[in-house]
């Protein structure tokens, strides 16, 4: 069983100094596994409640006075979005009696989507995301990695063979656009929702051009935006922002759009398993997508991720940024034999760094030049241990 060890501890860390530690990420990718996991080893007793069940839900139809009484227990509050207006409950309670621990909530939809959460329990709560399985949890073998990607990191796709990965992820889709995005109260029509997330697909990895998208698909740059914000808040997709510096360069300033599980991204776009992602246009953006995930899921809090560009043609796939000055410069490529780009080379020269790194899939790590390492996807932590 692949458990989320690394998160574990921080949780349990965070447990002893907050009275509300919150899981928060897409369904099904081990929220109320890790949580009731985490209860186990809890020092106090706990109670489980799953607000999609009627009959946990009745359980609060007085609140305060139920929750009161279970002052002395961790109270594991599951898909939390489902009742928001809990959220001043648990502040007043809290502040008769504060201690760390009380409350472990789980969430499908991000804090700025709960925004109950972050205006009432402000210094009451800590945040903490849990993602798809990554490559740090599945270990270094190439041909698990390359499962990982094809197939996507939701447990239940991932530990499964291509075809039924396939059917599961549809089935996800579905459910998604049909159950979850009504239950967090956005009135969209999961039809449209469902068209632009295919468009997205399309797009993945390229430059967010809404009036382009929006002319596709016939509706208006203000309706692309907020389906984005929806997918990007439920954990579906990721806006990457350029990186700006005060040089004399004509800078891109459009963020890069990313699906964020490649199985979904796959899924999405028909292709059943490995052959077909090597066959289509798409192989060199959904790997890049794919490592660039891989890469921002470990990042320390002081690191913050960027692209590069210019209307010059310097590019650089992927910036890592400390104190707001870059650091680190990575190009993405889905090659066996990896060379340095023109755009690369163009862009340490812009940004000032000595060196840079090229993550590709094969089996050996070494130095390209004085300049530019090549590193295999298995040892893509090292980037951040060097830098982090």
């Amino acid at each position: 069983m692949i458990i989320h060890r690394q998160l574990r501890e921080t949780l349990q860390e965070s447990l002893s100094q907050f009275p509300v530690v919150a899981i928060l990420g897409a369904r099904q990718t081990g929220k109320t596994t890790l949580a009731k996991d985490i209860a186990s080893h809890f020092i106090l007793n706990s109670v489980y409640l799953d607000l999609e069940l009627p009959s946990d839900l009745n359980k609060l139809e007085d609140a305060e006075l139920f929750l009161d009484h279970l002052q002395d227990k961790l109270v594991i509050l599951d898909e939390i979005q489902r009742k928001p207006e809990l959220f001043s409950v648990l502040r007043s309670l809290i502040d008769k009696q504060r201690r760390p621990g009380r409350f472990l909530v789980l969430g499908s939809a991000s804090p700025h989507l709960i925004r109950q959460s972050s205006e009432t329990l402000a210094g009451r709560i800590i945040y903490h995301e849990l993602p798809p399985l990554t490559i740090h949890e599945i270990g270094s073998d190439l041909s698990n990695i390359k499962k990982l990607w094809v197939q996507g990191g939701y447990p239940s796709a991932f530990l499964t063979d291509s075809n039924k990965a396939n059917r599961w992820l549809s089935a996800y889709i579905n459910t998604f656009l049909e159950r979850d995005i009504p239950q967090l109260g956005f009135r969209v029509s999961a039809g449209h929702l469902r068209k632009f997330w295919l468009m997205l697909s399309h797009y993945h990895s390229q430059l967010w051009n809404a009036s382009q998208i929006a002319s596709n698909l016939d509706i208006t740059a203000q309706t692309v935006r907020h389906l984005l914000s929806i997918l990007e808040g439920t954990y579906m997709a990721r806006v990457l922002e350029p990186y700006f510096i005060n040089i004399s360069k004509r800078l891109v300033k459009s963020p890069k759009v990313y699906i964020r599980d490649s199985g979904i991204l796959h899924t999405m776009l028909n292709l059943r398993g490995y052959e077909d992602v090597l066959n289509h246009p798409i192989l060199g953006h959904s790997w890049e997508g794919f490592v660039v995930e891989q890469l921002i899921r470990i990042l320390p809090d002081s690191v913050k991720p960027y692209f590069y560009r210019t209307q010059a043609g310097a590019e650089i796939d992927l910036v890592l940024t400390q104190a707001d000055k870059p650091v680190v410069a990575i190009e993405i490529k889905h090659s066996s034999s990896p060379t340095v780009s023109k755009g690369f080379i163009h862009g340490l020269e812009d940004l000032n760094l000595q060196h840079g790194y090229i993550v590709y899939p094969g089996d050996t790590s070494y130095p390209l030049n004085k300049t530019t390492q090549v590193i295999s996807i298995k040892e893509l932590g090292k980037i951040v241990g060097h830098h982090g």
